[in-house]
């Protein structure tokens, strides 16, 4: 037998669900299109010319830091 509910208290339910994700999805689309706030943009670090023979491996700090996380 389903167990009753009280007048005061209210079963959640998909469609207030939805409408709540919809209120959401609203309001970050108003604060993504505010004039006047921007996002910080990311400080891009210019890569190092192509070698001139081909190839494209560089023994930078990333391929350092991973043979350092890949050793047994």
């Amino acid at each position: 037998m389903p167990k009753e509910q009280s007048k005061d208290q209210v079963a959640p339910s998909r469609r207030g669900f939805f409408m709540g994700a919809a209120a959401a999805g609203a309001a970050v689309a108003a604060v993504t299109a505010l004039p006047g706030v921007n996002a910080p943009e990311a400080a891009v670090k210019a890569l190092p010319p192509a070698p001139e023979n081909g190839g494209g491996y560089s023994l930078s700090e990333h391929v350092k830091r991973y043979y350092q996380t890949a050793r047994v």
